[in-house]
């Protein structure tokens, strides 16, 4: 990190085009940096501290609202411009993560949620009557998924188990891993909990400390690693476009994973009814 030229790293993702590689853009025109995490963890804190540290001077801005309560949280996936090709998304962030919220969180993930829509955790599948009849399908947006996870919590097991499977899913559904970023680096155990996602597969793990209103002159530190999230998200688009893409047929992809994971889900729940009621009718039977 030490030997990182600030400057030169600004400018890079300052004027960094699609159109650049050896197979041009292949038809993305926007890369899409797409925030995921649990509630009160800094999703919004991270937008606007990327935000700040992309531009010139002092004069922070909060862009995204940062809450920190439960009862006033990110429900709509709001987009912010870094440039004219890359934007962040602040998506609605994880509370129970039952199979209903996993289905809303994938359905954020491949852009099926349209960006500017309130996203509502619904307790039933009917999703997939509105993914059915999608208008307009966007196909332009390369994802880069991001995940936000707050070092001041401690990892339990079956937490660390949902974050696997939501990792393995984002790469089954973009093809990329998704970037780990530990914020509030400094109030918590960020070495620990940077070996627990190593351990289930994580690649790129990267520790920051939010600018804030109240805390934002700018350092060496603080700023290099922010920017070297955003780098890491443009070398991934970088490196996946190495070989040729088909973004309405990879879009389909995406399509059909999460439609089997509905359908999968759906029938898991059906024999979940039908076993329940197979057990009421057999202890009825006995209490005769």
């Amino acid at each position: 990190m030490q030997n990182v030229d600030i400057k030169q790293l600004r400018d890079n993702i300052r004027n960094f085009r699609l159109e650049d590689g050896d197979l041009g853009s292949q038809g993305y025109n926007r890369v899409l940096l797409q925030l995921f995490g649990y509630l009160g963890h800094g999703k919004s804190s991270f937008i606007n501290s990327c935000k700040y540290v992309l531009q010139d001077g002092e004069n922070f801005q909060e862009y995204a609202e940062v809450i920190e309560t439960d009862d006033r949280r990110t429900m709509i996936r709001n987009a912010y411009p870094l440039t004219d090709v890359i934007t962040m998304v602040d998506n609605r962030g994880f509370s129970t993560m039952d199979d209903f919220e996993k289905a809303e969180v994938y359905a954020q993930l491949g852009i099926f949620i349209p960006i500017g829509q309130k996203v509502d955790w619904k307790r039933n599948f009917k999703m997939m009557e509105e993914l059915d009849s999608e208008f307009e399908p966007n196909c332009t947006d390369f994802i880069v998924p991001i995940f936000v996870y707050s070092a001041r919590y401690h990892i339990q097991h079956e937490t660390m188990k949902e974050i696997k499977l939501f990792m393995e899913n984002c790469i089954k559904m973009t093809g990329v891993f998704p970037i780990i970023v530990l914020t509030f680096k400094t109030r918590g155990d960020y070495m620990e909990i940077e070996k627990e996602f190593r351990g289930i597969g994580a690649e790129q793990v990267i520790a920051i400390e939010n600018y804030t209103n109240k805390n934002h002159i700018k350092t060496l530190g603080r700023t290099t690693d922010i920017l070297m999230v955003i780098d890491s998200a443009l070398k991934n688009f970088t490196i996946r476009m190495d070989q040729p893409r088909n973004p309405k047929r990879e879009r389909m992809e995406r399509k059909k994973f999460l439609l089997n994971y509905i359908h999968q889900n759906n029938l898991q729940k059906e024999r979940e009814v039908e076993e329940n009621e197979s057990d009421e009718d057999g202890w009825c039977l006995v209490n005769v």
